[in-house]
């Protein structure tokens, strides 16, 4: 399994394919930039991640970014080049994941301050794992382009596990941990790992469903992306976001 390190919203249609093997996702692929401050809980992380401000000092992400204390988050802006940036002083990996299989696929990260930003919430229950998801990020459009300066977003329609399994066999899917969306054209890709999956929350807000984690290639037809299940561990999320908040 690789993982490809970080994923992005693109306009482009399928933006081709990564080299031949599984592995975290990079880009969002067939999507639009978004304007304004509609998302204003999406942050982006120095490493070439993605995340989320969960707390008003935590930010959800996804452990094989592999952040740490040097890492620098930008948050308040859809331009990344506008937002404040802050440091990170803790960070706390899920306990149970596991880089070779990508299971448990979280960490949070406590900033050097607090921010005066909306929050996103995590997903109390699986209520809201299926339907039409909200997938964003600073990710490159194409295959092997530059990462973006504004914030893109795409939908992305669920896919079974049975969908999921049989996509990627024995290459690591694990239905209890893992969720699955997208289709031909429309996908996470290089960029955007660690960055929010939301659902709409029925109340004009939004809930976080998942963690972009990894997939095959970028919007091929036949391989949607994989996220981080949070309705699995948001138990755990919610006990490491209060320690840190």
């Amino acid at each position: 399994m690789r993982i490809v390190g970080g994923v992005l919203l693109g306009l482009a249609l399928a933006a081709g394919s990564l080299a031949s093997g599984v592995g975290p996702a990079g880009a969002v692929v067939g999507g639009a930039r978004v304007e304004g401050t509609r998302f204003p809980w999406v942050v982006r992380l120095s490493d070439g991640c993605d995340g989320a401000l969960v707390a008003s000092r935590v930010v959800l992400t996804a452990a094989h970014c592999g952040a740490d204390t040097s890492v620098r988050v930008t948050a308040g802006s859809s331009d990344v080049r506008t937002g404040v940036t802050v440091g990170v002083t803790a960070v706390r990996q899920a306990p149970g994941y596991d880089p070779d299989t990508q299971r448990a696929d979280w960490a949070v990260l406590q900033l050097d301050r607090r921010l005066n930003l909306r929050t996103l919430a995590v997903t109390p229950s699986a209520a809201y794992d299926s339907g039409r998801f909200t997938v964003l990020g600073w990710g490159s459009t194409r295959e092997g382009g530059p990462q973006q300066r504004y914030l893109r977003a795409a939908t992305v329609p669920f896919a079974s596990d049975a969908r999921c399994a049989g996509a990627y066999g024995g290459n690591g899917f694990v239905a209890s941990d893992m969720l699955c969306a997208g289709r031909g054209g429309v996908d996470s890709c290089q960029g955007d790992s660690g960055g929010p999956m939301v659902h709409p929350d029925g109340a004009g807000g939004w809930l976080q469903v998942g963690i972009v984690s990894w997939g095959n290639g970028c919007g091929r037809a036949g391989y949607p992306g994989v996220y981080t299940q949070l309705s699995t561990f948001s138990q755990d999320i919610r006990a490491a976001v209060a320690a840190l908040d």
